[in-house]
């Protein structure tokens, strides 16, 4: 009994190895491509942020805004937070940008506060900038049909 486990243990792990090396063996292509990590690669085009363009659609049910236009050289930290200045509740009135959304005032414990919560004052862990490049590699998503999209 014991001679049969170990031919089924060896005639599985033989198995392994094969699989294994059919892996390995494959042509596997990265974004960079057949460079190996010693030598240099390609780096990605950088691409130009759009500016100052209507809001963006958005493409999924609860997908944060997409930040339409740049935003370098803003200062987002403990002290201050840049976005704000434009997009608070009080201050989208005067520029006509859009303010941010109730849910920012929330806290972790379902509190509303009078100010925005300190999990969401970091703008920038969420929405992002767009940038007019090439993607990286081919992209079939579609948004879906529920947003209006078609």
């Amino acid at each position: 009994m014991m001679a049969i486990k170990k031919i089924f243990v060896l005639l599985f792990l033989v198995a392994v190895l094969v699989m294994v090396s059919d892996v390995m063996a494959a042509d596997i292509v990265s974004l960079r491509g057949h460079a190996t990590l010693e030598e240099g690669s390609i780096p990605a085009e950088v691409g130009r942020i759009r500016n100052d363009q209507p809001p963006i659609e958005r493409n999924y049910l609860q997908q944060p805004p997409l930040i339409p236009h740049k935003i370098k050289g803003y200062k987002i930290n403990q002290r201050s937070n840049k976005c704000l200045t434009c997009h608070s509740w009080k201050a989208s009135k005067r520029s006509g940008a859009t303010k941010i959304s109730m849910t920012h005032f929330v806290n972790r414990d379902g509190e509303e506060l009078a100010n925005v919560s300190p999990r969401r004052y970091f703008c920038t862990q969420c929405h992002v900038t767009q940038k007019d490049v090439r993607p990286l590699v081919e992209n079939t998503f579609e948004p879906i049909k529920a947003l209006g999209k078609d």
